[in-house]
C-alpha cells in the first residue's frame, strides 16, 4: 500500500529501506506496508570470511533504514550490520536509523563478576561508531542497555502483540493465570498479566555463575486447575520453558501456553519443544525462523506493522509513544 502518497517526507529525504541477510521475509513485509521498495545492495563474503558491501545506486542525503537482526550466526550478522552501515555513511546519507530487531550480547549487560566484558556496551558503541545515527529495537533483555547507547532510539515491545493474541483465546480458557519463567521477568510478566486481566504466578530459578543451565526451584502462586500462560523475553535453548512446563504440570495445572518475544531456538531447543506438552507456543519474527524448526502447535506473529509504522513516524517527526497512548 502507498502509505506515504500525499504526505510531507522530506524532512531527510526519502525513506531508504536496505535490508541484511538475517531477516529477509520481515524485511519485505515491512516494505510492503510502507510501500516502499527494499533498495539494492550486494552483500558479498570473501574466501577468507570477509565481509563486502556495495550499493547498486547512491543513497545521498536520504533517510536511511537498515534492518538487521542479530540473532545467530550472530558476530556474522553483526559484522554485516556494521559494514552496511558504514556504507552507508560513507554515500553521505541524510540520516541513517539502525532496525534491529534482536540485539545481540543483550544478555552481557553488567559486570557481575571479576574479569568479565560488558559486552552490550560495545555492540552500542560499535553500532554508533559504524555511523548510525539512531536506533530500534525490540524487548531488551535489561533496560539500561538503552543507556549504552549515545545516540536516540526507540526501545519498542511486541508484548502487546502477543497480548491481542491471547485476548482473543482468553474466554476459552479456565482461571487462566500468567507464569513468568524467572523472577528476573517478574516486573514485565506483571504487566502482561495486568493487561489480560489475569493473576501471575512466578518460576523461581537459580543459575550458577556462568553456567548455560539455570535449575527451577519452584512455583510462587497458584496454577492448581488453571490454564497457564509461560511468559518470557527470549527462548534459546528452552531449558528454562520446559522445566517450567513440568513444574506447573505437577502443581496440577491444565493447558499450558507458552509466549515469547525472541525465538533463538539454539540447540537442543526444538528437540525439547517438539517434547514438551505445550497446548500452544506463541513468539515473534524478530529473528528468522527457518521451517525445520516450526512446531505444529507453533504461531509467529508478525512485528512488521509495528517496525513500519514506527519508521514511518520517526521519517515524520511525530511521537511513536502515541501510538501506545503514552
Amino acid at each position: 500500500m502507498a502509505r506515504l502518497k500525499g504526505r510531507d517526507t522530506h524532512m531527510y529525504g526519502e525513506i531508504r529501506l536496505y535490508a541484511g541477510s538475517s531477516c529477509p521475509v520481515l524485511a519485505q513485509e515491512i516494505s510492503d506496508y510502507l510501500g516502499v521498495p527494499l533498495s539494492g545492495r550486494d552483500l558479498i563474503r570473501f574466501p577468507n570470511e570477509n565481509q563486502f558491501c556495495r550499493l547498486h545506486a547512491s543513497a545521498r542525503g536520504q533517510d536511511v533504514y537498515v534492518i538487521q537482526s542479530t540473532a545467530s550466526p550472530v558476530n556474522d550478522n553483526l559484522m554485516e550490520l556494521l559494514i552496511m552501515l558504514q556504507t552507508l555513511r560513507l554515500d553521505s546519507v541524510g540520516r541513517l536509523t539502525s532496525v534491529v530487531p534482536y540485539l545481540c550480547y543483550s544478555r552481557s549487560d553488567k559486570k557481575d563478576q571479576p574479569r568479565v566484558p560488558i559486552a552490550a556496551r560495545l555492540v552500542a558503541d560499535m553500532i554508533e561508531v559504524a555511523g548510525s545515527d539512531r536506533y530500534m529495537t525490540l524487548d531488551l533483555h535489561a533496560g539500561q542497555i538503552q543507556g549504552f547507547f549515545n545516540i536516540p532510539g526507540d526501545v519498542l515491545t511486541a508484548f502487546h502483540i502477543l497480548i491481542a493474541h491471547f485476548q482473543k483465546l482468553r474466554d476459552d480458557m479456565k482461571d487462566p493465570v500468567v507464569v513468568t519463567a524467572d523472577l528476573g521477568f517478574a516486573k514485565k510478566g506483571r504487566n502482561f498479566a495486568a493487561k489480560l486481566d489475569m493473576p501471575i504466578a512466578f518460576i523461581e530459578k537459580r543459575r550458577k555463575r556462568n553456567e548455560p543451565k539455570s535449575e527451577v526451584v519452584g512455583v510462587i502462586g497458584d496454577v492448581s486447575d488453571r490454564d497457564v500462560i509461560i511468559v518470557d523475553d527470549e527462548v534459546d535453548t528452552a531449558g528454562s520453558v520446559t522445566q517450567a512446563l513440568e513444574i506447573v504440570k505437577k502443581q496440577g495445572a491444565r493447558d499450558v501456553h507458552l509466549s515469547f518475544v525472541h525465538a533463538i531456538l539454539s540447540d537442543p531447543a526444538f528437540e525439547r519443544l517438539s517434547k514438551a506438552d505445550y497446548k500452544s507456543i506463541v513468539t515473534t519474527n524478530t529473528v528468522h525462523i527457518p521451517k525445520e524448526k516450526m512446531l505444529p502447535n507453533m504461531t509467529v506473529l508478525s512485528i512488521a506493522p509495528l517496525l513500519a509504522e514506527v519508521i514511518l513516524r520517526a521519517h515524520e517527526g511525530r511521537s511513536v509513544g502515541e501510538m501506545f497512548n503514552e
